[in-house]
């Protein structure tokens, strides 16, 4: 089941695509997709309803595929071959760090580049959304506590992330810094989370190629694990990690963004997104 939300910025509402790729509008039976919604008591009834019976609509823009996600959990450096390309060794452990939530944006919304920004850069990454409340869990127990999964672009201002100071919450927290979408795909529709293909362009060119295979830290070793540091909610959003092919391991020069240039990514089985980037608003 793909699970979506629809509508204006703010006022989005709850819908699903159904086998025929017609968009199917879920205000009716359920409020958002957000808390019990995404329990598996939840999804099962919603799998119960035939889709011929919602409205169709056609949106004019897709929002986030989760509602007000209460954690946006980022692991860095969890594929070897993107810690090379930043000099850094991998991790021992996974790399954990917060995204502000009001980062969250659709998957095809404009990424804003932020004022004085010289290193805006790109991120595919597989988003695990948790649908059970999650603490203490083991990695064989792991997965039942998952929703769904869904793509996410993990933003990153460089500079404000490494040479500012601090951690690196506030390079990666900017307005627009994660689209996150277009779907929520049920976790049975994904046989394997760890067989997953990721790409990302930047106007036409390939950047990003990379596999969910090659991950150092698997989902189940994720969840389990930043299960033992803080309770995982209904809704929160686990952001895996980047393959390489980042703009700041560009060589000779790294490569960052500009205003007016045109990403388009995706992860097979999970849909696509395309964003362009422009000044940030006020």
């Amino acid at each position: 089941m793909k699970l979506l939300r629809h509508g204006p910025a703010g006022a989005e509402r709850p819908a699903l695509l159904d086998t025929d790729g017609k968009i199917r509008d879920l205000s009716g039976v359920v409020a958002d997709i957000a808390g019990e919604t995404l329990s598996d008591e939840g999804l099962a009834r919603l799998r119960a309803i035939d889709p011929a019976s919602l409205p169709e609509v056609k949106p004019e823009r897709i929002g986030a595929c989760v509602a007000r996600p209460g954690k946006f959990i980022c692991v860095g450096l969890n594929y070897a071959d993107h810690a090379k390309e930043t000099g850094k060794a991998p991790p021992e452990e996974p790399i954990l760090f917060m995204k502000a939530t009001s980062a969250v944006v659709g998957p095809n919304d404009d990424i804003e580049i932020p004022h004085g920004s010289q290193k805006t850069d790109w991120e595919v990454e597989l988003g695990v959304v948790i649908g059970t409340r999650a603490k203490y869990v083991s990695e064989d127990k792991a997965l039942e506590h998952v929703a769904g999964y869904c793509v996410v672009n993990d933003v990153s201002e460089r500079a404000f992330q490494s040479e500012r100071g601090g951690q690196w919450t506030k390079g990666k927290s900017h307005d627009t810094f994660g689209p996150t979408g277009p779907w929520l795909v049920t976790r049975d529709e994904v046989a394997d989370p760890q067989n997953l293909a990721l790409w990302l362009d930047v106007d036409g060119l390939r950047r990003q190629t990379g596999s969910t295979a090659t991950m150092i830290f698997g989902v189940a070793h994720l969840v389990s694990y930043i299960s033992q540091f803080m309770t995982l909610e209904p809704g929160d959003i686990i952001a895996t990690g980047t393959p390489p092919g980042v703009g700041m391991g560009i060589r000779p020069e790294p490569v960052f963004l500009k205003p007016g240039q045109v990403i388009t990514l995706g992860i097979e089985g999970l849909g696509s997104q395309r964003q362009t980037t422009i000044e940030a608003r006020d």
